[in-house]
């Protein structure tokens, strides 16, 4: 079956830049020393972005947020068997602004990153698994 081309050229462009994320994060992640702050942040942004892939691709509008829960409630209106990991992954959002500003907590540990970044490539992994393999 044949898909629009804007909206397959939409979702393309989304998913693109959450691997872009997904990158950098694990880049981050083995640097010397490891960047976490910038490991965690990217790994929300990647989440964030697989979930407007998600939302763009069934032509469902959605704000420019960095809020997982607003954005995964929408996906879950779509397809509500990504409920559990939307939900595990509502805690990333902080992660949009936190560690990112002087004055701000600690870094994040290498075990809170490690499992930033497990918990962004299941979300995208569901996302991808429920889209055409054109996008």
């Amino acid at each position: 079956m044949s898909h629009d081309p804007a909206r397959v050229a939409d979702t393309k462009a989304w998913l693109a830049r959450v691997t872009t994320d997904l990158r950098a994060a694990a880049h981050d992640l083995r640097a010397s020393p490891p960047l976490l702050a910038d490991t965690v942040f990217h790994c929300q942004q990647a989440t964030e972005k697989a979930l407007k892939g998600f939302l763009a691709w069934h032509d469902r509008p959605f704000r420019k947020t960095h809020d997982i829960e607003e954005i995964g409630g929408a996906c879950r209106e779509v397809d509500p068997s990504l409920s559990d990991v939307i939900d595990r992954a509502v805690p990333l959002t902080e992660y949009a602004w936190r560690f990112r500003y002087p004055g701000e907590p600690e870094e994040p540990s290498m075990e809170e990153a490690q499992e930033a970044l497990a918990l962004a490539t299941k979300v995208y992994e569901a996302i991808r698994a429920r889209l055409p393999a054109e996008v």
